[in-house]
């Protein structure tokens, strides 16, 4: 079925278009001038690149009322006085619609990312970037594939992507210089994804859903750690006034996702007051901690790389995540790798062993 027939609301138009003034494709003609970790990395990229159709059983069916089997607290109007009112029916409806709008944004800045792996063969000057960028276009079309076969078999409901991501891709997508793909799509957007990710993996008891976001977990904590292997060689060539330049790209961005983060689109196809739910939205106490958490991934990268001047650990310290500084990334990375390799052998605790694929 055509995804412009299963859209919750008509988007703005179903094709978009960015320009990028002086954009520069990048050759190299040294070939094995290769960093060791980026050379780990591309191997293991290659080692684990899997079929969606194979590792992931899509036999499994998902609950019309609540497709992810999430957590009714997970819902930001959960515990008001408009979520009490509602009949079973209609809590069914908010908990499909507002799973079915996670994952559509999922999708939407998967097709972002591969646009941005695409672009980083293109632009990356070293041929071990652009060997590793080339395996990230191919785990990013995989994504685009999983999350758009979960909305259209499982849900059979897509919403339009976000005015805030799609603002933040424009952005990214504008600039030529090739520092700033990589600084918005793998340290910035990935970090934040990979947070959010997180929350469906680890919470939800539906496992097509949980193993879709563990096993693209899996291929986006490598696409983080490529991102701060290269920018983290590159930032402290620059100028003061360049580095300035980013670090102030990074605190407008995490500003810009913080704030548009309210499912403002969501509300409108539900039936509901569009202003009365933003404001309950950004009056959610589970909200607010989730947008603190989304930074959990971004701000230990972002001090890695060095882009953590006193500007940079305000602007953290004002959203309440300079805490997460101290988290150990490379930690966090290699249990996702874990948490995957978990799903494959049966052994989450959480679902029974899957049956051997044919």
């Amino acid at each position: 079925m055509p995804t412009k027939s299963l859209y919750a609301r008509p988007p703005a138009g179903m094709t978009h278009a960015v320009s990028a003034k002086d954009l520069v494709t990048s050759f190299n003609w040294e070939y094995d001038e290769q960093r060791p970790k980026l050379v780990q990395l591309y191997d293991a990229a290659k080692k684990q690149q899997w079929d969606a159709a194979v590792r992931l059983d899509w036999s499994q069916s998902l609950d019309p009322e609540n497709p992810m089997v999430m957590d009714d607290m997970m819902i930001p109007i959960f515990g008001t006085d408009l979520w009490r009112g509602l009949s079973d029916k209609d809590k069914a409806k908010v908990r499909r619609h507002q799973q079915a709008h996670t994952l559509s944004q999922f999708m939407h800045g998967e097709q972002g990312a591969l646009m941005a792996a695409a672009k980083l063969v293109q632009m990356a000057p070293n041929v071990d970037e652009k060997h590793y960028a080339a395996t990230q276009a191919m785990d990013e079309a995989r994504h685009v594939e999983v999350y758009a076969r979960l909305l259209h078999e499982k849900f059979e409901l897509v919403y339009p992507i976000t005015p805030g991501l799609k603002s933040l891709l424009d952005m990214i997508f504008a600039e030529s210089r090739w520092d700033f793909a990589y600084l918005g799509m793998q340290v910035l957007i990935e970090g934040l994804a990979l947070a959010a990710f997180q929350r469906i993996r680890d919470a939800s008891k539906n496992q097509l859903a949980a193993a879709v976001n563990a096993y693209v977990m899996q291929d986006e904590a490598r696409h983080v750690s490529f991102g701060r292997i290269a920018l983290r060689d590159y930032y402290p060539k620059l100028s003061e006034a360049e580095r300035a330049e980013r670090e102030e790209f990074v605190v407008q961005s995490c500003y810009h996702m913080r704030d548009r983060f309210d499912q403002r689109d969501l509300w409108g196809p539900l039936g509901f007051d569009e202003k009365q739910c933003v404001a309950l939205v950004m009056q959610s106490e589970m909200m607010k901690q989730f947008r603190h958490r989304l930074f959990s991934r971004i701000v230990p990268t972002v001090k890695d790389i060095g882009l953590w001047s006193p500007k940079v650990q305000k602007a953290f310290a004002e959203m309440g995540a300079i805490q997460f500084a101290e988290i150990d990334i490379e930690a966090l990375l290699a249990k996702d790798q874990q948490v995957a390799a978990e799903f494959d052998a049966g052994t989450t605790g959480r679902f029974a062993p899957r049956a051997a694929a044919e």
